[in-house]
C-alpha cells in the first residue's frame, strides 16, 4: 500500500460532518435493559478518536480522484446540515444519500466500513479496544516471539539486472513449491514477490494489522460489479501464510475429471498421488490439531440432529508447536510457528538449496524473446525507506504464480497467453450466515476450521438419476466450515439499520457462531486489466446452478443453527430481519431465498479464487498445456490455482502445491534436456482493450473500492446500510453481456 502525495485536505466543515458522521454509525445510544457496565452503548466513534483516525487514512491511502468524491458525498450531508442534527436525523440524512444511486451508496458504505472497522478494530493506548470487554474477547494473548528471518533475502540498490535460471513469481502455494522443488534439481531460482516478508517477530494478532500487511490490497475488496468481496495473501508465503489451513486432498471425482476432459493425463493415477502425499508429509498435515471450538460444536450438534456427514479436517499444523490459544489468531499470522505454510516449508527448502528471495517487488511483465521466455521486468518498492527501483531478471523460464487475481493480469500486461487469458475465474463464491446462542461461543480460541460439513459436496453428480459419472454436474455442490474470527471485520459487515439495532446486535458477538458455505461454481467471472494495467475481477453470479446451490447452503446453514439451539439467525442483507426463536422458520428461509445475491442483498465473499490461465488441450479456449506451460510462449509456466480447468471443489492449497510439483517435474526436465522445449502455438493476444469497461474500473462514481485496511471494504456485504434499494444494479453492471456471463 502506498502513501499517497496529494494537496487535498478537509474543510473544518467537512472535518465536523466526517465526525457527525462516525457518531451515527456508531453512536452513545441507551442500553436495551438500562445496565451499560462496560459503556459499550454509551461509547462513540469520536470517544475512540476515530473521525481523526478516519480523515488521517483517507487523506494517506485514498488516492485524489476517489477522496474527491467521498469529499463530494461528505459535502452533500453537510449541505442537509448533518452535524448540527440528532441522532435519528443524521441516520435519514445517511440513509437518504446512500439511496441517491448505486455509487453513493458505494461511498457511504466505504466510510461507514471505514469508521466500524477503526471503533471496532484499533486499540487503545493499552493495547485493547474497550469495546473488546463486552464480548469477553482478549484481543492479543502473546507478544511476538524474537524469532530469526531465515530466507535468503536481497534488496536491489538502485536499478538492479538479475540472472537466474528460473524466476518465480509469487512466492505462495504453488510459487514455494516450484522454487523448492527447481532449486533441490539443482536450478538457479530467484523468486521476486509483491508483498513484504513476514514472520512470527511480526505478528502481534492484531487483525487491522493483518489486513493491511499480509493481504492483497489490504484486506476484503470487491470484485469492479461490488457482486463478491474477495480476500487473497499477499505477503512472503502468499495466501499459506494466512489461510486457515484447511489441508484437504484433491477430489478424485476432480481429478478424473481433469484428467479426461482437459488431457492432464496421470492425474487420477498413483503417479499424481506421490506428488499429493509428497505435499501432505512436508506440511505436516494431520487431524490430531482440530479442535473444536464453539462454533464448530453447534455445527456439528446441528450436523447431527438431520444425519449430515461432518469430517474432521486436516490442518498444515506442527504438532509439537500446536497451540490452541494461538490457533485462533492463524488468519493474522501464527506466532507459534506450528503453521506449515509456504515460508516455513518450501521457501525454506528453496533458500536451503540455494535459492533468493525478492520482497516487495511486483512483476511488471514477462520478456520475450524470439517467442520465448527471456526474464521479467519488475517494480521494486520499500514503504518503510521509500527505496524504488527497476528490477530485471533475465531467465530461461518463467514461473507465474501471482494467485488467480493476479497472474492474469501480468499475462495480458505482457501480451501473451492466448485470448483466454482472464476468463474461466472461478470464486467458489461464500455465503455467511450466524447465530446468536444463550452461552459464549468463543469463536477465537482454536483454528479457524477443524471441520467440513460435506454433505452436499457433490450434491448433482448423478442427475439423470441412472448411476452416471460422466454428468455435467459432477464435482458442483456446496460444502460449510468454520470462520477466522475477524470482530473488526464482523462489526463492519453487520447489517446496520440503525446505530441502536447495530450495537444490540454486537453486544451479542460473543455469543455467535459462524458458519461459511462454500458453492463449488460451475459459473466463472474474468480478470481484465484496467488503462494501467491493474487487475481488474468481474463475478455476475449469474449461473443457475450456483444460485441454487447458493440459496440452497443458506437454508442449510439456517437450519443448522436452528437445530443447534441459536435464538436468533443472521444473514448479512440490509433488509432481511434476523430470525427468532418462536418465528416461523421456514418463512424466513422463504424470505431469505427471494433476497438477491452480491450488490444490494446477500453479502458472497470468497477466499478460493482459481482458473483464470487455465488448462487444457485447446490453444483457443485455455491458456496453459496439460504441463503447466503456455500454449502460446514456450518458457512461461503456471504455478497457482489460475492453472485449475474447474474450481477445486474444496479448499485447494493441497491441489495447488500439488499440481505445482507435477509442473516442476517437467519444467526440470525441460531445463535438464530430458524433454525438449516446446514449440509456440501462435494465436493472437487476449485484447484487454476490446473490453468496455466503466472508467477506473477500481473506481465507482469517484469512490475508491479496491481493498484496504481501514476503508476499502466497500464491497463487504455491499450495501449493508437499508436505503430500499435493494437489488440495484451495481456500479459498472452495464458491461457488455460477453463479459458478465
Amino acid at each position: 500500500m502506498t502513501l499517497q502525495t496529494q494537496q487535498l485536505q478537509f474543510s473544518d466543515l467537512q472535518r465536523d460532518t466526517l465526525a457527525a458522521l462516525a457518531d451515527t454509525f456508531c453512536a452513545a445510544v441507551p442500553a436495551p435493559d438500562g445496565a451499560d457496565p462496560d459503556g459499550f452503548f454509551a461509547r462513540t466513534a469520536s470517544d475512540l478518536g476515530v473521525p481523526a483516525a478516519a480523515e488521517q487514512y483517507l487523506l494517506a491511502m485514498v488516492p485524489e480522484a476517489q477522496l474527491t468524491g467521498l469529499m463530494q458525498l461528505i459535502d452533500t450531508m453537510a449541505s442537509l446540515g448533518l452535524k448540527n442534527q440528532p441522532l435519528v436525523t443524521r441516520e435519514v440524512i445517511a440513509k437518504t444519500v446512500a439511496g441517491i444511486a448505486p455509487e453513493a451508496r458505494a461511498g457511504v458504505d466505504a466510510i461507514r466500513q471505514l469508521v466500524l472497522l477503526l471503533a471496532y478494530g484499533n486499540p487503545d493506548e493499552t493495547g485493547v479496544n474497550p469495546f473488546w470487554k463486552t464480548w469477553g474477547y482478549p484481543g492479543p494473548v502473546s507478544a511476538p516471539p524474537d524469532v530469526p528471518k531465515t530466507l535468503s533475502t536481497i534488496t536491489p540498490d538502485g536499478d538492479t539486472e538479475l540472472t537466474a535460471d528460473v524466476v518465480v513469481v509469487g512466492s505462495g502455494s504453488g510459487g514455494g513449491v516450484m522454487a523448492a522443488e527447481l532449486a533441490k534439481a539443482g536450478h538457479d531460482v530467484l523468486v521476486l514477490e509483491m508483498g513484504g516478508y513476514f514472520n512470527e517477530a511480526d505478528f502481534n494478532q492484531y487483525e487491522l494489522w493483518a489486513y493491511e500487511n499480509l493481504y492483497l490490497r489490504g484486506g476484503y475488496f470487491p470484485t469492479a460489479d461490488l457482486n463478491v468481496s474477495m480476500i487473497s495473501g499477499s505477503n512472503v508465503g502468499g495466501g499459506s501464510t494466512v489461510n486457515w489451513s484447511n489441508s484437504v486432498k484433491p477430489r478424485a471425482d476432480v481429478r478424473a475429471r481433469w484428467a479426461r476432459e482437459f488431457g492432464m493425463e496421470g492425474l487420477d493415477t498413483d503417479e499424481f498421488d506421490g506428488h499429493v502425499q509428497a505435499v501432505l508429509d512436508r506440511i505436516s498435515a494431520n487431524t490430531d490439531c482440530s479442535d473444536r471450538n464453539g462454533p464448530h460444536q453447534r455445527m456439528e450438534a446441528g450436523a447431527a440432529s438431520f444425519g449430515w456427514h461432518v469430517r474432521t479436517s486436516a490442518l498444515n499444523t506442527h504438532k509439537d508447536r500446536y497451540d490452541p490459544v494461538l490457533a485462533g489468531y492463524t488468519g493474522f499470522g501464527d506466532q507459534s510457528g506450528a503453521k506449515q505454510g509456504s515460508m516455513k516449508t518450501w521457501l525454506q527448502d528453496a533458500c536451503d538449496a540455494g535459492a533468493r528471495v525478492l520482497p516487495r517487488t511486483k512483476a511488471r511483465r514477462i520478456l520475450v524473446d524470439n517467442g520465448r521466455a527471456a526474464g521479467v521486468e519488475a517494480s521494486f518498492a520499500d514503504p518503510a525507506t521509500g527505496a524504488t527501483a527497476t528490477v530485471t531478471v533475465h531467465a530461461k523460464a518463467v514461473v507465474a504464480a501471482c494467485g488467480s487475481l493476479e497472474t492474469p493480469a501480468l499475462l495480458l500486461r505482457s501480451g501473451i497467453g492466448g485470448p483466454s487469458v482472464g476468463s474461466g475465474l472461478r470464486l467458489h463464491p461464500s455465503t455467511v450466515v450466524g447465530g446468536i446462542y444463550p452461552e459464549q461461543q468463543d469463536m477465537w480460541w482454536g483454528p479457524p476450521q477443524a471441520s467440513i460439513l460435506d454433505e452436499f459436496a457433490d450434491k448433482d453428480a448423478d442427475e439423470t438419476g441412472t448411476g452416471s459419472t460422466d454428468s455435467s454436474g459432477i464435482g458442483y455442490g456446496h460444502i460449510i466450515e468454520g470462520i477466522q474470527h475477524g470482530l473488526a471485520l464482523l462489526s463492519a459487515s453487520m447489517r446496520w439499520q440503525s446505530a441502536a439495532q447495530h450495537k444490540e446486535l454486537l453486544a451479542k458477538i460473543g455469543r455467535a457462531s459462524f458458519f461459511v458455505g462454500i458453492t463449488q461454481d460451475r459459473g466463472s467471472g474474468a480478470v481484465v486489466i484496467d488503462e494501467s494495467g491493474e487487475a481488474v475481477h468481474l463475478y455476475p453470479i449469474s449461473d443457475e446452478l450456483d444460485r441454487r446451490h447458493i440459496y440452497e447452503t443458506l437454508e442449510a446453514m439456517v437450519r443448522l443453527h436452528e437445530a443447534a439451539g441459536a435464538e436468533e439467525i443472521h444473514v448479512p442483507s440490509p433488509d432481511l430481519e434476523p430470525w427468532r426463536r418462536g418465528e416461523d422458520l421456514d418463512a424466513f428461509i422463504a424470505t431469505m431465498q427471494a433476497a438477491p445475491l452480491g450488490f444490494g442483498g446477500i453479502a458472497v465473499f470468497s477466499a478460493h479464487q482459481m482458473g483464470s490461465a487455465h488448462i487444457g488441450t485447446d490453444p483457443a479456449s485455455s491458456v496453459t498445456r496439460p504441463t503447466g506451460e503456455l500454449h502460446d510462449t514456450p518458457g512461461v509456466w503456471i504455478g497457482d490455482t489460475s492453472e485449475f480447468p474447474s474450481c477445486s471443489g474444496e479448499n485447494p492449497m493441497v491441489s495447488c502445491m500439488s499440481l505445482a510439483r507435477r509442473t516442476a517435474g517437467y519444467l526440470d526436465a525441460v531445463l535438464g534436456g530430458r524433454t525438449a522445449p516446446s514449440e509456440p502455438h501462435l494465436l493472437a493476444a487476449a485484447d484487454p482493450g476490446a473490453v468496455s469497461m466503466p472508467a477506473q474500473p477500481d473506481q465507482v462514481g469517484g469512490v475508491d473500492l479496491g481493498g484496504t485496511a481501514g476503508g476499502t471494504l466497500a464491497g463487504v456485504a455491499a450495501g449493508t446500510v437499508g436505503t430500499g434499494a435493494e437489488g440495484a444494479t451495481a456500479p459498472g453492471g452495464g458491461l457488455p453481456t460477453e463479459v458478465r456471463s
